[in-house]
C-alpha cells in the first residue's frame, strides 16, 4: 500500500487516461476464458495456465489487472472469481450472460472509438459497417445489455400493481418480459417495426410470457391499438429520434393509456447536477460515435412530457444502466 497522498491530482489524471488498457484486458479475459476456467474453482497462474492453455505471464497480467479491478480476489497468489463475475462472465445456469456484450464492444464499438477525435471534431459518426457476421455481433451485443437494463429495472420498480402493459417502439422484448414475469396478473403488448417485432416474440415466448403477450408489427404510429394501458413503456426511443419525433411518441403513449396510467421513459440522460453521472456521458460520446444518435438533456425531455399530457416525477437512476423517468397520464 503506498505511504504517499497525491496532492496535485494527477493520479486521478491517469487513472481516466488509461482506462482503455482496463477495458481491453477485460475483453480478452472473457474472451480467453479466464473467468469460465475459475467457475471450477480457485487456482492460481500456475493452474490458471494450464486450464486456459494461455501462457502463465499473460495469464499473470490479466488476472492481476482483474483483481485490481475488483473483478477477481487474489490471496496468496490464488485467484477466485467474485459472485458478479460468476453470475455473469462464466456462461453460469440461468444467469445474463454478458460476454457478447463485452464482444459487441471489443468488435464494434472500440474501433469506433479509435476515431472519436474526428467525431468530436465534425459532430459525426464513425462509418458502421454491420456487413457478415458483424450484424450478429452488434444484435447480440446490444441486446443482451438491454436484457441488462430490463432486469436491473425490475428489481428496482413494482410491476405488480398493473395490469395492461404496452411497450411502444422499443428496442427488446426484455423490459415487457421482465415485467411481466414480476408481475403474474400483468398482459403485455410490443409494437414495433421488422426485425425488432421479430426478435421481441422470441424474447416473450423464451421467458416463458408469450401467452400472456400480444405483438404488434406495425408503425406505433399508425398500428391498431386498443386503448386503456395502465402501464407505457418507452424505452431507448428518445435517443434514437429527434425532438419532434419524440414528442409524437409521448403524445401517443398519452392517447393510447388510461387516465392516471403510468409512464416509463428509459434511456440515458444528460443531468444538470454538479458532477454529472458519468454512465450518461460517456453513452453520449458512444452513440455520436456509433450512429449519430443523440443523449438529451432530462430536463429538456420532462419538457416534452409535461407538453404532452404527462405529469414527470421522480427519475430512478438505474446503477451502471440507463434512468428511467416515471411520468402519470393527467
Amino acid at each position: 500500500m503506498s505511504l504517499y497522498q497525491d496532492s496535485s491530482g494527477a493520479a486521478r489524471i491517469v487513472e481516466v487516461a488509461t482506462g482503455y488498457m482496463a477495458a481491453k484486458q477485460l475483453f480478452a479475459a472473457g474472451e480467453l476464458g479466464l473467468f469460465a476456467a475459475l467457475a471450477s474453482g480457485p487456482a492460481s497462474a500456475a493452474d490458471l495456465a494450464r486450464r486456459t492453455g494461455l501462457p502463465e505471464r499473460t495469464v499473470r497480467i490479466l488476472a492481476d489487472a482483474m483483481s485490481g479491478l475488483g473483478l477477481l480476489t487474489r490471496t496468496g497468489g490464488v485467484y477466485t472469481n467474485t459472485p458478479a463475475t460468476d453470475r455473469h462472465l462464466t456462461g453460469a445456469a440461468g444467469e445474463l450472460d454478458l460476454r457478447p456484450f463485452l464482444t459487441f464492444l471489443e468488435a464494434i464499438s472500440y474501433p469506433h472509438w479509435l476515431g472519436f477525435g474526428a467525431s468530436a471534431r465534425t459532430g459525426e459518426p464513425a462509418p458502421l459497417d454491420l456487413d457478415g457476421e458483424r450484424m450478429e455481433v452488434f444484435l447480440t451485443g446490444v441486446m443482451t445489455y438491454n436484457s441488462l437494463h430490463a432486469r436491473t429495472l425490475a428489481a428496482h420498480y413494482d410491476f405488480t400493481p398493473h395490469r395492461r402493459a404496452l411497450d411502444l417502439g422499443g428496442l427488446s422484448g426484455a423490459f415487457l418480459a421482465q415485467a411481466m414475469n414480476a408481475a403474474p396478473e400483468l398482459r403485455g403488448t410490443f409494437c414495433a417495426e421488422g426485425d425488432l417485432a421479430v426478435f421481441a416474440k422470441r424474447t416473450l415466448d423464451e421467458a416463458g410470457v408469450g401467452d400472456r403477450a400480444e405483438l404488434a408489427a406495425a408503425d406505433p404510429f399508425t398500428a391498431d391499438l386498443t386503448t386503456g394501458y395502465d402501464l407505457v413503456l418507452l424505452e431507448h426511443v428518445v435517443h434514437r429520434f429527434g425532438p419532434e419525433r419524440n414528442i409524437r411518441y409521448a403524445e401517443r403513449a398519452r392517447e393510447l393509456a388510461a387516465p392516471g396510467a403510468t409512464l416509463l421513459l428509459l434511456d440515458f440522460f444528460l443531468d444538470a447536477d454538479p458532477v454529472q453521472r458519468v454512465v450518461d456521458a460517456l453513452h453520449a460520446a458512444e452513440y455520436l460515435v456509433i450512429d449519430g444518435t443523440t443523449v438529451y438533456p432530462e430536463d429538456e425531455v420532462r419538457g416534452w412530457l409535461t407538453e404532452s399530457g404527462w405529469e414527470p416525477g421522480q427519475t430512478l437512476c438505474l446503477p451502471g444502466c440507463p434512468r428511467v423517468i416515471v411520468a402519470y397520464a393527467r
